[in-house]
């Protein structure tokens, strides 16, 4: 697709400043630690994933959007067997997708080697739309692996797949906001899409509370699966966030990322 990712970019990061001024405007808490710090530390996260993946296209003939073209002119995958209308076949794919991610996310809890580079992402000590690109880049190289090869058992049309990133870049940088949002209205968006309220519960230090709502775009398989957590035990919405380890070094970008390799 022509201009794909420019019009990715703009997208997100348009969304980006978006979220980052309705956080000062309407915020949920106030950060004891250092804005400018964790930013600096998250968007090196950012950055370097970037490069990693750019890398990962030499190693790689294609990389996601590559495979959905190459599966297409294959013939491989079950929708390129699909002769019904293209909206359908798109509405089938994104929700396949999010399935898939969803799931990978559940794992990456519940895998000892896995959660030791997920763990990256949970360590950062606030929670704000920085949160949502705060990845080790093992994690995004493996969930990217991933992506590929469900690409081409699935066969999706590229703007299936590019619709469901910027849905998946999107949601997540809103679910991760410090946003205060109406209770009714976190009550009736919740019921489609992961709300800030709902995943603040997620980077919960309980672990209860940690391992429930994994979605990142829908709120569908949380609900469906019995992941679903409407509440905080206290039942007041307060949530400490972070790990029960908890303290200031995962604002050190060099730090973090040797996080996966420390002893416990």
């Amino acid at each position: 697709m022509e201009n794909e990712g420019l019009i990715r970019i703009s997208i997100f990061l348009g969304l980006f400043a978006v979220l980052a001024i309705l956080e000062r405007i309407i915020p949920k808490r106030t950060f004891a630690t250092s804005t400018s710090q964790r930013w600096m530390t998250n968007w090196g996260f950012s950055v370097i994933n970037t490069l990693s993946l750019r890398l990962l296209g030499v190693v790689l003939p294609f990389l996601a959007v590559g495979a959905t073209l190459d599966a297409q002119a294959k013939g491989w995958g079950l929708l390129n067997l699909w002769n019904g209308p293209a909206w359908i076949e798109i509405i089938i794919a994104i929700l396949i997708l999010d399935f898939a991610i969803w799931a990978q996310h559940l794992i990456t809890h519940k895998i000892p080697i896995l959660w030791r580079l997920h763990q990256v992402h949970h360590a950062d000590v606030e929670m704000d739309v920085t949160t949502a690109i705060r990845f080790h880049p093992f994690e995004i190289a493996l969930s990217m692996l991933l992506k590929i090869g469900l690409v081409y058992l699935l066969g999706p049309s590229a703007l299936a797949v590019i619709l469901f990133e910027i849905l998946l870049n999107g949601t997540a940088m809103f679910n991760h906001s410090n946003l205060a949002l109406p209770k009714r209205l976190d009550r009736l968006l919740r019921m489609i899409i992961v709300t800030p309220d709902m995943h603040r519960i997620h980077h919960s230090i309980n672990r209860h509370e940690h391992d429930s709502n994994y979605g990142f775009s829908l709120s569908l398989w949380d609900r469906l699966f019995g992941t679903y957590i409407e509440q905080t035990q206290s039942g007041d919405g307060a949530v400490v966030t972070g790990l029960r380890w908890q303290d200031t070094r995962p604002t050190q970008l060099g730090w973090s990322l040797l996080l996966p390799f420390r002893r416990k």
